[in-house]
């Protein structure tokens, strides 16, 4: 039989914020930390257990008393979130003391070495690199909380996730039962003729403005914004002096880009949307397909040249656009009625069918194709 599993976990960068913790003022939470450890207390079979140096406690610049009170502190709030350590190891020497008690030495752990536990099926979770060698030392695998550090070869086979998110670590240990991280991606796109800034969250609740200062446009970009229940935010400052063609077109290219990164590599998502939409006199239908591969069908019949000072040409270039940047497949109808309601309608309901094809299907872990990429 398979020995108790455990999750080493170092305590500073992992449950509270990277810093000398010695006042009450100091100790800063690392985001999600408490909804991630508490369901892994209850969802899990891990055994808890506390990894940490503590530089120079106990010398002048970080009394002991100052540590002790911390500590106390942040355990006691743990145990109040129901998340408890079922051992903690604390090393209050200086690098230069070269301890064998000192992460990445092992021998704070070494009992853990024994038949009664599975470090294979453990894992070591910590900001530095010299968690992640720890990790190797004691035969467990690693979760590096610090996305962005350069993992040395020799570590590759070691660290089995590198995240910025707890929300990810959970979802990585808890892979049937996971809440999944939101889907958060920013972009900047800078040109002679533009400068536009949007920040995205594909899991959000529809909030946020897209400001460009061409009135009916940010009426219809609110539409996505609202219908599709992505979270957005941004600006556009263009070139208005010659006219509104590239700020149109320059944001639908910053913002299929920016829904693409979001997306990743679009694992888990259903993948194809669409919406059939009626405002008032009109009825518009949008198709899409987030295959990689753009193709673009307008059936659009909008009988003005502007809509209030909007030219109507630039409609049908802005999701062209769109659909290009974002690589998808973009079909879009609308009968003949008021103008506005035209627009209108194929403004939502391309939202509502970007939402649906975004959407992550329960316990999907695959992409939707047979080729096996998007």
């Amino acid at each position: 039989m398979k020995g108790k599993k455990v999750l080493f976990l170092d305590r500073d960068g992992v449950i509270v914020n990277e810093t000398q913790v010695d006042s009450y003022e100091r100790i800063i939470y690392i985001p999600h930390v408490f909804e991630a450890l508490r369901r892994l207390r209850r969802e899990s079979d891990f055994e808890f257990v506390m990894v940490s140096n503590q530089d120079g406690v106990g010398t002048p610049s970080f009394p002991y008393d100052d540590f002790k009170k911390c500590q106390e502190r942040i355990i006691a709030t743990l145990e109040g979130e129901d998340i408890y350590f079922d051992d903690i190891n604390i090393d209050f020497s200086l690098p230069e003391d070269s301890c064998p008690t000192r992460k990445p030495s092992s021998l704070m752990v070494e009992d853990y070495k024994s038949g009664e536990w599975d470090l294979s099926s453990s894992f070591m979770v910590g900001d530095r690199i010299t968690d992640m060698i720890l990790a190797k030392n004691i035969g467990c695998r690693g979760i590096l909380l610090n996305k962005g550090v350069e993992i040395p070869e020799d570590l590759k086979d070691t660290v089995s996730l590198e995240t910025d998110s707890w929300l990810e670590i959970l979802s990585f240990l808890l892979p049937d039962r996971s809440l999944l991280p939101h889907r958060r991606a920013e972009l900047e796109r800078k040109t002679k003729e533009t400068d536009i800034s949007l920040s995205i969250d594909l899991d959000g609740t529809g909030k946020g403005e897209i400001v460009t200062g061409i009135g009916f446009f940010d009426h219809m970009l609110s539409q996505i914004v609202r219908h599709s229940r992505y979270d957005i935010n941004g600006t556009v400052k263009g070139d208005f002096d010659v006219d509104e063609h590239h700020s149109v077109e320059d944001l639908a290219i910053t913002l299929g880009s920016l829904i693409g990164k979001a997306l990743g590599d679009k694992r888990g998502i259903e993948r194809y949307g669409y919406e059939i939409l009626t405002m008032d006199d009109v009825v518009a239908t949008v198709a899409l397909d987030f295959s990689g591969r753009p193709d673009f069908i307008y059936d659009v019949d909008i009988r003005r040249e502007y809509i209030g000072s909007f030219p109507v040409e630039m409609i049908r270039h802005f999701f062209k656009s769109f659909s290009d940047s974002a690589r998808m497949n973009l079909y879009i109808k609308v009968s003949d009625g008021n103008s506005h309601h035209q627009a209108e309608a194929v403004f939502k309901a391309f939202a509502r069918a970007l939402r649906k094809a975004s959407r992550r299907i329960a316990g999907a872990t695959d992409i939707s194709s047979t080729k096996g990429v998007l």
